[in-house]
């Protein structure tokens, strides 16, 4: 089936919305609470040497990025960042799981509740959701 303009529009537009309200609604939640998510990044086994620039880099990117999904002429190179960092964080939690005798959340919000397969599957599901958007919007283009 061939989309329309107006449906790949509205589609990309969707998932851009999605994605607004996630990295909004994580970021905020991680600033809200810097101190709890200082610790549990501190904790990771993996970020360490490094926990330092993750709490404000994670939380900034994801405002940087949301701000970009809301400007129709940057929102290819945003759902690309967008694929990027939820791969970032599946990659993270993969790793995590299959190596890692200690498994700490730096989630916030929600997200915090989530059993790590959870989150795992909740990952995939938008980086899922990018791809798609990438696709329609590298499609558009094409044509």
């Amino acid at each position: 089936m061939k989309w329309s303009q107006k449906q790949t529009i509205l589609f990309t537009e969707t998932i851009s919305i999605v994605f607004v309200i996630l990295f909004v609604y994580a970021a905020v939640s991680k600033f809200l609470d810097y101190e709890k998510f200082t610790i549990q990044v501190s904790q990771s086994p993996i970020l360490t040497s490094i926990g330092h620039w993750i709490v404000f880099l994670i939380p900034t990117m994801e405002i940087v990025i949301a701000m970009l999904l809301a400007l129709p002429r940057l929102r290819l190179l945003a759902l690309y960042a967008s694929y990027s960092l939820m791969v970032m964080f599946s990659t993270y939690i993969l790793i995590i799981l299959e190596f890692s005798p200690f498994i700490p959340c730096a989630c916030g919000g929600i997200l915090d509740s989530m059993g790590w397969t959870a989150h795992l599957i909740f990952n995939l599901f938008f980086v899922a959701i990018a791809t798609i958007g990438i696709l329609l919007l590298t499609q558009k283009s094409v044509t």
